[in-house]
């Protein structure tokens, strides 16, 4: 595996990022930028830090800090609020009539139809497109709608979810769950993602139970539907109405029903799905063998000739020596094998994951105008030919266009560079996108990383030759991924 060291210091890559915040007014007139004494990047926002407020004021008033402390992967939280209007701007029952009516739903992958009485949970999908007045028909019956994933037809539903996955580092996605007065939707089951349900409007009251067992705590799949024997007495029971929080962990079981009076409609949030240290090792120690059995030999040994006869269930209850001297070379191996653990490389497959997992960035106008994917040319039918041709220079200052848009990956042959921009809103709609670099371009890249939400000149990458500089800061540009201070000078008068 080869390495990828960088030809900078951290702390020479942020000086050369500070002297990217502010232009001087000579600079600003030479690119053809806004005017002024001082001059600032069109687009400073930190997509991490955007993150982190949109968590806070999810879980408002409590602070970050307090519910890591306290709740995340503890025990539940049930925040009243009294402010009905708090995520009234999420999504709405109008919203989601008005998407049955413009996009194509169709049953089981974006819309289910459920019922849960007399302790029996159902499904009533029918085949091909959900049409609204048969899903009307269906909500009129006492039957709850479940759409799966309302961020791909809803902007403030991925505004959202991107925001909260820059915070996480983790994928997250939702569903929209509206019920009927006086029903229940779902049979009482764990689910293996940490869930925070936003009450959107009217009410709905929640019994929430802890994990049965230590083996169900936190648990790596969800549940199928238990009984009301199953599940005993409840440790939280309270009624969310519209702007109230309620969070618990994966493995709490959990069960609602709407009042006779009230529909109700909330957005459970859901992230860390398969994001343990289990699944980290799963990555990291079939690369560690793999690396252990081509380096050291002590791997590579013959196992003792009787290792069948002293192993084995029908031999685990025999203390034999042969068998206490198996266990002893085990737990050697086992030490052993962490002097070759690719912990930085088990890491970065987990990165090239979520890239594929990932909702891409929701860009703004900004964004746009200072990258490629707005500003530059375009086709004049005036003048019949393409006009606002523009060029990146040596002393254009560049930043990654969001904080965790990409994830490189080295590899013997080169290096990988994982990103989401290309992703759909539809999960794993698109194959996974990447492109290959040289180790040699490599170390411009990971400054950019490293430097993030600042910018750096395009002749401060560090890779040796202008040319070279040019070419990577071309590459990422042409691939939408980096985006500039300003709005780059049109060439046409040239």
């Amino acid at each position: 595996m080869s390495s990828v060291k960088p030809l900078l210091s951290a702390r020479e890559m942020y000086k050369m990022a500070d002297d990217g915040q502010n232009l001087t007014k000579e600079q600003a007139k030479k690119k053809g930028n806004v005017p002024g004494e001082a001059i600032r990047a069109t687009n400073v926002m930190d997509s991490r830090e955007e993150g982190r407020k949109t968590f806070q004021w999810m879980i408002g008033p409590h602070s970050v800090s307090s519910f890591f402390r306290d709740y995340w992967e503890k025990q539940p939280l049930y925040l009243k609020r009294n402010t009905p209007d708090y995520y009234k701007n999420i999504f709405s029952t109008s919203v989601l009539d008005k998407i049955l009516h413009e996009e194509k739903i169709q049953y089981s992958k974006n819309l289910d139809i459920t019922t849960y009485t007399d302790g029996k949970r159902q499904t009533h999908n029918l085949e091909g497109q959900a049409y609204p007045s048969v899903v009307w028909d269906y909500y009129n019956n006492g039957c709850s709608l479940r759409l799966l994933n309302p961020q791909t037809f809803h902007r403030p539903v991925w505004k959202l979810l991107y925001n909260l996955q820059e915070h996480f580092n983790s994928f997250c996605g939702a569903n929209v769950y509206l019920t009927p007065p006086g029903t229940q939707g779902f049979a009482p089951h764990w689910d293996d993602i940490e869930a925070f349900l936003l009450q959107l409007e009217g009410k709905k009251h929640w019994k929430v139970y802890k994990p049965r067992s230590e083996e169900e705590e936190l648990p790596e799949i969800s549940s199928p539907n238990l009984s009301q024997d199953d599940i005993g007495e409840p440790v939280l029971e309270v009624t969310l109405e519209a702007g109230d929080l309620l969070y618990f962990p994966r493995g709490y079981i959990h069960q609602a029903q709407t009042d006779e009076d009230v529909h109700s409609i909330h957005i459970t949030v859901s992230t860390y799905q398969k994001n343990s240290w289990g699944h980290y090792l799963q990555k990291l120690l079939p690369r560690a063998v793999d690396l252990a059995m081509a380096e050291d030999v002590e791997f590579r040994r013959g196992l003792p000739l009787d290792h069948l006869r002293v192993m084995g269930v029908v031999n685990s209850d025999i203390e034999t020596p042969g068998r206490s001297d198996f266990l002893s070379k085990v737990k050697e191996l086992m030490e052993r094998l962490l002097l070759y653990a690719p912990f930085d490389a088990a890491a970065d497959q987990f990165g090239a994951s979520l890239m594929h997992d990932a909702l891409p960035p929701l860009l703004g106008p900004e964004d746009k105008m200072c990258s490629v994917h707005s500003g530059g040319e375009r086709w004049c039918k005036k003048k019949q030919q393409v006009i606002n041709c523009v060029e990146l220079d040596p002393d254009t200052h560049i930043r990654l266009i969001r904080g965790n848009v990409l994830r490189m990956l080295a590899e013997e042959d080169g290096v990988k560079i994982y990103h989401c921009l290309e992703n759909t809103r539809e999960y794993h709609q698109e194959d996974p996108q990447f492109f290959v670099m040289s180790h040699e371009h490599a170390p411009a890249v990971e400054a950019l990383i490293h430097t993030y939400p600042k910018y750096v000149t395009v002749e401060s990458l560090p890779v040796e030759g202008d040319d070279e500089k040019m070419a990577v800061a071309r590459g990422l540009w042409e691939r939408g991924l980096v985006v500039a201070a300003h709005p780059l000078e049109s060439r046409d008068d040239d």
